[in-house]
């Protein structure tokens, strides 16, 4: 049992970056950036000793991330939203002309649909057309037709911005 923590640990230390980019894009006013990554982990372990090394584990661990964020929205839209008042403040904090341009494609992509967000993620985390299409279930054709699709919808979005 030591050995199995120790290698869960290790996983997490190594992929944490990755599940907090999955989660935040997720992220909601009722669903926050620890609550989704508390979630994520706590999945991962539940699923660790079953997992058979069929895949790499990054895909392991994308695939778990981006199912576990799904169910927690889908979960979520039965609850109220809460609004934040720290939320302007916050913006207005930010002068960083980068990180500006970060947050506002993030925005862009939180309002595409879940798998054209998952979609994306995996793109911008530089993943190959293979691995995206292993870990959302599609085929590689299809996943390179998406991509396009997408970029072409952010650029729209962010030309009416």
């Amino acid at each position: 049992m030591e050995n199995v923590e120790q290698e869960f640990l290790s996983v997490i230390h190594e992929y944490s970056r990755v599940i907090y980019k999955v989660c935040y894009l997720y992220t909601t006013p009722n669903a926050t950036l620890n609550d989704l990554y508390q979630e994520v982990v706590l999945n991962i372990w539940k699923a660790f000793p079953k997992f058979r090394k069929e895949c790499k584990i990054s895909t392991w661990i994308y695939r778990i991330a981006l199912n576990t964020c799904i169910s927690f929205i889908r979960k979520e839209k039965n609850i109220p939203e809460i609004i934040s008042f720290t939320q302007e403040a916050d913006r207005i904090e930010e002068d960083d002309d980068k990180q500006l341009m970060l947050n506002k494609l993030y925005w862009m992509i939180n309002k595409l649909g879940q798998l054209e967000k998952s979609i994306i993620l995996l793109y911008l985390e530089e993943k190959k057309y293979e691995e995206i299409a292993e870990i959302t279930g599609l085929s590689v054709t299809n996943i390179a037709t998406r991509i396009s699709r997408i970029k072409d919808k952010l650029r729209v979005m962010n030309k009416e911005d």
